[in-house]
Parts: C-alpha cells; sequence; structure tokens
C-alpha cells in the first residue's frame, strides 16, 4: 500500500479506540498514567446553536476501568486516553496491510483482502463493477478517444462546460458519434419547439430532460457529459470454484456410468464365491477363512526356507500337498514342512541341552500328581477342619446359599469340560514326551505328529489360543478314540486342508519369535544396507562414466575428418608438363578423331576442313605416346602417394581412432555398472524380509498384492528341486478393506450416506457394487485374485490416475506389469504340460518313510511328489524327517563331515566377501 495510505490511516486511527482495547488513563493533572481497560464507547454528535453557532462539537467518551480497581468505571474523554508505545505505529500498519490486503498487477487495481482472512471474517471479497479492470479501461479509452475532438454540435445546447471532454461509448468512432449526437439534438429541439412547456423550464431541468431523451446505442446514458458505466454493468454472477488439483480422495471422483467394470475376480474357495469363479485348486472344500492364513504360511516357508533349510515350493504344489488325504504314502514336502518349523522351536540336544526357542505357558498337571503336591504343600494340624471350625446352625438361607454355590461350582465344571484326551496322550509315553522327542529330532514313523499334539496341547494353556487348539487338537485326539500315538497319526492323515492350514499358521507364527529367525532378519537388514551402499557406488561411478562418454564424443565431433570414405582425385592442372595442353591436343592420337598414314602425314576424316598448308611435323606419333606415358606415370604416382597416406594415416585419424575405441569402451563400462545396479537392487528386494509390502490400494480400500516382489526370487531358489517349474505363485491377489476402512469410508453412517447420494446418485456401497463387477471381496478375510495377463492390463486400465491411492496402485502395476504377466504365463505354461504332473526325467520322486514301510510316491498323478528337500541332503546329509545315519567309528564320522563339507564347499559359491551366497548375490536372468 502507498505511504500516503498507511500515513492516513495512521491519522485516522491514532486518537479513535474500541471495547476491548487495553490503553493507559492519564490522571490529574501531573500526568500520571494508569493501565486499563474500555468497557465501552458513545459518540455524541455536534450540537448547534439557533444562529447556526456550534454549541457543543462531536466527540466520543469512553467507559474505563483500571487494571487495580476493575469494579469500578468511569467516563474518560479521548484526550486522556493514550495507546503504550511500538503497540499502534506505521510499521506494525505497514506490516499489517502487507500481510491481509493485496492487488491484482495492473494500474488502478482495487486493494482487495487476502482470501485466507476474508474467509476467516466472513469478508465479501467482490470487486464493485466500475473498479473492474474492464470498466477502467474502457473509461481510460473513451476520454483519449474524446479528447482528440476538439469540437461537435449541440455543445452550446446545454451550457456544458467547454472544458470538460465529450464521453463516447465502447465501439464507436468519433464521426459516427458526433453525427448521431447532432441527430439527437435537432430531434430534442423539435421537442421544444411543439411543446413550449418544456421552454420555459430551467437549466438543469433541461438537461436532465435531455439525459433521458440522449442514451447511445450500447446503453450509456449520459450524466454530466460522463458515461455512467455502472448503470450498463450488472452484477456478475460469482466465478466459478477453480478446477480440483489432481490427485484428489478416489470416492470423491464423479462416477462415469459408461466406463467398463474391474475384471471378474477369481477364487480359490468354494463358500461365500459364484461356482463359475472358483479356481481349479478348490477341489477340497478350501473355506475363504483359510485363503489368507495358507498365503501367509507359504510366503514365511518359501522367505525364511534358508532358515528352515527347505527348497522353495510353488504355492500349486503346498495347496495339493496339504489337501492329499492319503494313509498309504506320504508327500515329502507336507512333512519336511512341518518337520522343519518344529525343529526351530527346540534345539537340538546337543546345542545348549536342547533349550526352547519360545515361551510356553506352563503345562497341566494330571489330578493324582496335583493332590499329591497339595497334600504336600499343605500344612499339619493336629486339629481337622472339622473340629476346628464348628458347624453353623442349619436355616432356609443358609441352604438357598449352599445351593446357589452348588449351581455355581457346577457351571464352572460344566465350563472347564475338556474337549480332547491330549493331555492323557501326552502323560501316555512320559518321561518320553514331546519335548524330548523334539531334542532328539525324533520325526520318523509319523512321530512328528504326536509333537504337534503335545505343543498345541501347552499351547492351549494361553487363554488367547486355546480355541484354537482346541479346535485342532478335538480332531488329532478326539475322545472317542484311545489316547496313543497312532490315533493322532491316522487321524492327521483324514484332516481337512483347513485345520492342516491352522496348523501350520499356529507354527509359523510361534517360528518368528525363535533366535533363528530374528538372527535372520537382522543379517538381512544388514546385507540391504551394504546393498544400497553398492548401488549408490554404481550410480556414482555410472554418473562418472557418462561425464567421460559426453566428453569423448565432443572430441570425436572435432577430429572427426569431413569425408573420410571419399576416394581421392588427382590434380593435374597445375603440372608443368600439361600446361598449354588443350583437350583436341591431348587426345589427337585417338582413332575417332584422326587417322595417321605410314608417311606420318595426318589424314582428316572429312573433306569440308582445308588441308594443313604448313609443314608437317616430324616424330609427332613419338611424342604423343611419350606424352601419354607420362601422364599414365604421374597418375601411378599419385595413386602410390595416396596408398601410402591411406597405409600410414596422419597423428588426427591416429586420435580419432583412438577416440572411437575409447568409447565403445565407455560404453561397455557403463553397460557393466548398469548390470551391477541391476544385481544390487535384486539382492535389495530379495534381502527386504521384515514384511510383505503390499502394491497399493484402489478406490474401495481393497489390496493388491505380488508376493514374489520382495524377500523371494521371482521363480523361487534357482537350486530348489522343482526351479524346473519357472514360477512361485503366479498370481496377482486382492484382499478385501479392513475393518477400520470399511467402517470408516465406505460403511458410512446415515447424514454421510445422504450427503454423498446428494452429490453423485449412490451411496459408496452402490457405487462398489456398480463398478466392480459381478465379483466382490467385502472384508479383509476375503481374498481373490487375477491369473492372466490381459486381466492385469484390464485392471490398469481400469484404476483413475486422478485418485490418490490408485494412481500409486497404477503406477506400481505398470512397473511390475512385465514380470507379473511372464510368471503368469509360466504358470499357465507349465500346467498345461507334461511337467505339471511329472518330474522333467519322468521318474517318480525318492522314497518316503512312512509309519511302517517305505513306499514309491506316486509322481504321476500329484505334483507336489516331484518336490524333494534337497537343502537338507545338501547341508545335513539327510532330510528332516529321516534319523541321523550314526557313524560306527569315530574316525568314520571325521570323514563323514569332512566329505559334507567339502561338498557344500563346491556346491556353493561365494560372494566378494568370502561367504557362502545365498539367495542374495546369485545369478539372475534380467
Amino acid at each position: 500500500m502507498p505511504i500516503c495510505k498507511v500515513d492516513q490511516v495512521y491519522d485516522d486511527f491514532k486518537h479513535d479506540f474500541f471495547p476491548g482495547e487495553n490503553i493507559l488513563v492519564i490522571l490529574g493533572d501531573d500526568g500520571n498514567r494508569e493501565p486499563g481497560l474500555i468497557r465501552g464507547k458513545t459518540r455524541f454528535p455536534e450540537v448547534l446553536r439557533p444562529d447556526g453557532s456550534v454549541h457543543r462539537p462531536a466527540c466520543v467518551r469512553y467507559d474505563v476501568s483500571l487494571n487495580n480497581r476493575p469494579d469500578e468505571q468511569k467516563p474518560v474523554d479521548t484526550e486522556r486516553l493514550v495507546r503504550e508505545r511500538k503497540t499502534f505505529t506505521k510499521q506494525r500498519l505497514r506490516s499489517f496491510f502487507r500481510r491481509t490486503i493485496d492487488h491484482e498487477g495492473w494500474a488502478g487495481a482495487p486493494w482487495c483482502v487476502k482470501p485466507q482472512v476474508a474467509g476467516q471474517y466472513q469478508i465479501n471479497c467482490e470487486i464493485p463493477p466500475h473498479l473492474t479492470q474492464e470498466n477502467q479501461a474502457l473509461r481510460r479509452k473513451v476520454n483519449l478517444a474524446l479528447k482528440k475532438s476538439s469540437d461537435f454540435e449541440g455543445q452550446s445546447l446545454l451550457n456544458f462546460h467547454s472544458g470538460l471532454p465529450l464521453l463516447k461509448p465502447k465501439g464507436l468512432n468519433g464521426k459516427r458519434w458526433s453525427q448521431d449526437y447532432a441527430r439527437l439534438s435537432e430531434e430534442y429541439q423539435r421537442a421544444l419547439a411543439a411543446n413550449p412547456e418544456l421552454s420555459s423550464l430551467s437549466q438543469a431541468a433541461q438537461q436532465q430532460q435531455f439525459q433521458q431523451f440522449v442514451s447511445d446505442p450500447n446503453g450509456f446514458p449520459l450524466v454530466n457529459r460522463l458515461p455512467n458505466l455502472a448503470v450498463k454493468s450488472q452484477h456478475k454472477p460469482p466465478p466459478p470454484p477453480p478446477p480440483p488439483k489432481y490427485p484428489i480422495e478416489d470416492l470423491e471422483l464423479t462416477p462415469i456410468r459408461d466406463k467398463p467394470t474391474r475384471p471378474a475376480l477369481r477364487f480359490l474357495s468354494t463358500d461365500t464365491t459364484p461356482t463359475k469363479q472358483v479356481s481349479d485348486e478348490s477341489g477340497n472344500a478350501i473355506m475363504m477363512r483359510s485363503v489368507g492364513p495358507l498365503l501367509e504360511t507359504w510366503d514365511t516357508l518359501n522367505v525364511y526356507c534358508e532358515v528352515f533349510q527347505l527348497d522353495s515350493f510353488t504355492f500349486d504344489d503346498f495347496v495339493e500337498a496339504l489337501q492329499l488325504q492319503d494313509d498309504v504314502y506320504q508327500c515329502q514336502l507336507l512333512v519336511e514342512v512341518h518337520c522343519a518349523v518344529l525343529m526351530k522351536l527346540v534345539n537340538d540336544v546337543n546345542d545348549k541341552n536342547g533349550s526352547v526357542q519360545i515361551s510356553l505357558p506352563e503345562p497341566n498337571l494330571p489330578a493324582s500328581e496335583e493332590s499329591s503336591i497339595a497334600n504336600d504343600s499343605a500344612p499339619s494340624s493336629p486339629m481337622s477342619e472339622t473340629d476346628a471350625k464348628p458347624s453353623a446352625r442349619t436355616t432356609r438361607s443358609s441352604l438357598a446359599k449352599t445351593e446357589a454355590a452348588e449351581l455355581k461350582n457346577a457351571r464352572k465344571a460344566g465350563q472347564a469340560l475338556t474337549v480332547h484326551r491330549a493331555t492323557e496322550m501326552d502323560q501316555s509315553t512320559r518321561p518320553y514326551d514331546w519335548k524330548t522327542r523334539l531334542r532328539r529330532r525324533d520325526f520318523s514313523d509319523g512321530n512328528w505328529v504326536y509333537i504337534i499334539v503335545g505343543l498345541l496341547n501347552q499351547l492351549s494353556n494361553n487363554p488367547r489360543r486355546r480355541s484354537d487348539c482346541d479346535a485342532v487338537l478335538s480332531k488329532l485326539a478326539p475322545l472317542d478314540e484311545e489316547p496313543t500315538v497312532q490315533t493322532a497319526i491316522l487321524q492327521y492323515t483324514m484332516l481337512d486342508i483347513n485345520t492342516r492350514v491352522k496348523i501350520l499358521e499356529l507354527l509359523c507364527m510361534l517360528s518368528l519369535d525363535t533366535k533363528a529367525i530374528r538372527s535372520y532378519m537382522e543379517d538381512c537388514t544388514n546385507n540391504m544396507t551394504e546393498h544400497r551402499k553398492e548401488r549408490i557406488d554404481f550410480q556414482r561411478k555410472r554418473k562418472a562414466a557418462l561425464e567421460d562418454l559426453r566428453l569423448l564424443h565432443e572430441e570425436r565431433k572435432v577430429l572427426q575428418p569431413e569425408s573420410k570414405t571419399a576416394s581421392p582425385v588427382p590434380a593435374l592442372d597445375g603440372h608443368p608438363e600439361t600446361d598449354g595442353f588443350s583437350d583436341s591436343k591431348m587426345l589427337v592420337d585417338t582413332d575417332d578423331d584422326v587417322d595417321a598414314d605410314d608417311d606420318g602425314d595426318v589424314v582428316m576424316d572429312t573433306e569440308d576442313e582445308e588441308p594443313h598448308q604448313g609443314r608437317s611435323l616430324r616424330r609427332a606419333n613419338d611424342r604423343a605416346a611419350q606424352r601419354k606415358q607420362r601422364l599414365e606415370e604421374e597418375k601411378l604416382r599419385k595413386e602410390r602417394i595416396q596408398a601410402e597416406k591411406a597405409k600410414k594415416p596422419s597423428k588426427q585419424e591416429k586420435r580419432y581412432e583412438k577416440v572411437l575405441k575409447l568409447i565403445e569402451e565407455a560404453k561397455d563400462q557403463i553397460r557393466e555398472y548398469e548390470e551391477e545396479m541391476l544385481v544390487a537392487e535384486n539382492d535389495l528386494r530379495e534381502a527386504d524380509c521384515p514384511r510383505t509390502r503390499v502394491l497399493g490400494k484402489d478406490r474401495f480400500w481393497n489390496r493388491y498384492y505380488w508376493f514374489e516382489r520382495n524377500a523371494m526370487p521371482y521363480a523361487g531358489l534357482p537350486t530348489s528341486s522343482t526351479a524346473f517349474a519357472g514360477y512361485a505363485n503366479g498370481r496377482l491377489w486382492v484382499q478385501g478393506p479392513d475393518e477400520i476402512e470399511r467402517q470408516g469410508f465406505i460403511d458410512l453412517c446415515k447424514e454421510e450416506n445422504d450427503q454423498y447420494h446428494r452429490a453423485f446418485r449412490m451411496t459408496v456401497p452402490q457405487r462398489k457394487l456398480i463398478e466392480e463387477g459381478d465379483t466382490h471381496v467385502f472384508h479383509a478375510r476375503e481374498w481373490g485374485f487375477y491369473d492372466e495377463p490381459d486381466q492385469l492390463d484390464q485392471l490398469i486400465g481400469w484404476l483413475d490416475s486422478h485418485g490418490v491411492r490408485e494412481i500409486k496402485l497404477r503406477k506400481e502395476l505398470q512397473a511390475q506389469r512385465d514380470k507379473i504377466s511372464q510368471y503368469m504365463v509360466a504358470r499357465k505354461d507349465f500346467l498345461e504340460s507334461n511337467g505339471g504332473k511329472k518330474s522333467e526325467n519322468g521318474e517318480p520322486a525318492s522314497r518316503v518313510s512312512t509309519r511302517t514301510k517305505s513306499y514309491v510316491a506316486p509322481a504321476a498323478t500329484h505334483r507336489c511328489f516331484t518336490w524333494s528337500n534337497s537343502t537338507a541332503e545338501r547341508e545335513n546329509g539327510h532330510i528332516h524327517s529321516e534319523p541321523k545315519a550314526a557313524a560306527t567309528t569315530r574316525k568314520q564320522a571325521k570323514a563323514a563331515k569332512k566329505f559334507v563339507e567339502d561338498e557344500g564347499r563346491q556346491t556353493r559359491a561365494t560372494n566378494r566377501q568370502g561367504k557362502p551366497l545365498t539367495r542374495q548375490g546369485s545369478r539372475y536372468i534380467f
């Protein structure tokens, strides 16, 4: 704001005070000042005497209370009120204007309150019509145009001031306006002559009548020879709201009615989904509640397969192994998975005396032991309890209390009824209980099932896990069967996939608390730090190599010859032996032009030309031959020189060739750095094991997972027994919204639903049903998947990039689209080929030990039988479910240990630090 305006505002408000303002009150004539507060303000108008003189000027009085006497109020004049220093200064006023008002960047723009201040104090910021930029520019143009016209007709009619210019409306030139003005003036004179009453009016009345009579075609009536612009300007409607800045909240985007719906999901379960959308793997009644734990278990076992000493396996083989119900053939995949997880819960007997690596509740003691312990702990007393306390008199009230207590105890006893016989099964084999079996790695003959029964029985003492454990134990140790190990083994072979998934879920959750998993996570975190440093190092080297390549290209442009492949042209014009000879003289000896006879005379071909009158030259043919010979020799000499120059390049050409070689070397170096960056990036991705990363969320808060994205190779471990399958999961999984997200953003209250319906003519649940098509997932316990690349492309096209969530999901899907499609196709090809049911060589899998005898796995009928735990065989010399072969002598044991170490040293490569490679640092195909 200009300085003059600041001074003006400061002078206007310097002696003006307002209620609620802290001020200083001048008391008495000595000038003492006391702090006070203005409670009220009263304005008194000016009072005049009958003769017009001022009796009392206008004044303002304030009701003031002192701070030391707040209950008293006294009227004070303006002269006795002052503000404290530096509370109201021009500098503060100038900074206040700078923070609160602003104007546009054109000359004469009005000052307006800033939007945030106007919104806070409800101030109307609409600019008056006569102050808009359009009207201001119109006024300046009209004044400038009419200033140039020196005279106009009809000026003396209204006795206008000669110093004021005549204004004209926009769009009319001066000549046309003068003609229209003259015509209107003549019509007005005729009207005055026809009506004498109008001519008797005063000058002001005539001017008013003329103002009503004369108006320009655009509707600008003249007022004092100035166009009244406010008459034409009408109230403009408020400006439309600014367009939204995308991305915005997904559900606030306007629904598109004709847009294609989301591609249909496929489901692994059969309980809550249409039959036509169910996958082929769900032939054994997979419940929807088991799909999430099934995926979590598969992901945990594959991410930490190196800790469990397991070969990676595909999701299809895992589902098939859990569905298998056969008491004759045992699937090695099913057995090894359970044994590998159990081994991490309790150490080996030779490792820290078989210490338990997880926290377990105290076991339940049998009734006999509890009674004996209670009798031993009870203090001895010469008097019995009946003798110590005399019996009270029996009354009706006492009888009622006794009956109520008995009913209460009976109710508690009913609640504590057991639903399984796992405790009896565990006690039947003491002291060789489940912990002892697990310490000795006694998994053979189905003993791992008994270990699971004992573990879940002790784990059921935890109230948080009691319901899950009792549900499993009621099937492994039912009440109507004998509590023996054979009963547990037989019952497990008949379990459904949902119960088996629950067992593995409990075991995996326990294993995540062990020291082995925690140490592996810490090692992966350290490896991620190293991989990040390597990636940054390679990025820095690549950047430096790119700068060197740019400099080499600039040098190449400077050294590059203009025409490196053009053939040299012999310059014969300046040779002394060929000067003075024309083309006809040089070609005098050709047969086409002349013929020579035996005497040496030249005979012309035509008779039109006159014969040569002079004497013929002697030995002319010899001289022509000599000239021809010299020309040929000169040509050969120059060609020889050019050939020598070509054989011996110049220094510039040598430098040019060297620069070309350096450019190729620099390109090769850059490619090597990029490959190293890809390897470091892939190692960083595979070491990211603490959590499964989600790809993103769509508008309805559905989560999208691609489990191969992090913490595992895309196709599983390259050393796995089923690496020939070429994929790990091969699906894009979709999970429903979480309970909090569903209640906060989808299932809204009635008021919010009504508001959303008024805005978009539908509620959020209705929009979900319309835009998702025929298949839906409504909560986090429901899962669907896509397994076709075409469905993935349709999903990317369905996502809206204007939403905050879907723009991130779309970006991730586009970045991972090639990889996801590649392994979707690999899974489809593998399942359709013969390799989907048999191994590569068509031979059955290795022999698996069962409860009583060994059988050959039927690999021709089930894919899961082609899997074998080659990792455990390579590192331990045997699989987990088979007992370790004991060495007969110490020498044989030492030799066997040395053989295993040498075999592992030969089969496992090392990294730069000399450590054995795991999945990180191995070779990958990009």
